[in-house]
């Protein structure tokens, strides 16, 4: 049945015109790296600032700049992401290291929400300096998952 799902999105007519036009196909992978890099561009300071980099510095003032950055970022990586995988459904559904990306996808945008909605941000958003243990381990945690996924997304080129 996954199999069948896999053929239909092979054979369906966007798969089909994103792998032989010219121009769709590299311009989707242009704004997948787009993507790419207003996320991590955006989240890596931002769980440097969570870690303890900078401490004068307000989380707050981070937030309010950096994070719709990082949110568009992911949004259009996984918009685009998700068209530059039909192109090859079943090549990409057999490799470990794209479910393992997929995985941490979520688990990083999980990470992002659970934090968003934590005690510890709204109080990091309410005081102006300092870094709670908590909010030290998330963005440990964040800056781990992205980064990994960075990586595993650039391997899946190779393979």
């Amino acid at each position: 049945m996954f199999g069948e799902l896999l053929a239909a999105i092979d054979a369906s007519a966007l798969s089909v015109h994103l792998r032989h036009s010219i121009w769709l196909y590299p311009v989707v992978s242009a704004a997948h790296i787009l993507g790419i890099a207003l996320l991590v561009g955006a989240i890596v300071p931002m769980d440097a600032r969570l870690i303890g980099l900078w401490p004068s510095l307000p989380v707050a003032l981070f937030a309010r700049t950096i994070l719709p950055f990082a949110a568009g970022g992911c949004i259009l990586a996984i918009g685009t992401g998700t068209l530059l995988f039909i192109v090859q459904p079943a090549d990409y559904a057999a490799l470990p290291v794209f479910w393992t990306k997929m995985a941490l996808v979520l688990a990083g945008v999980a990470n992002a929400l659970v934090l968003r909605r934590s005690a510890a941000w709204r109080r990091a958003i309410a005081h102006t300096t300092g870094t709670a243990q908590a909010l030290r381990l998330s963005g440990s945690l964040s800056l781990a998952i992205w980064l990994t996924t960075l990586f595993l997304g650039r391997l899946l080129g190779f393979l």
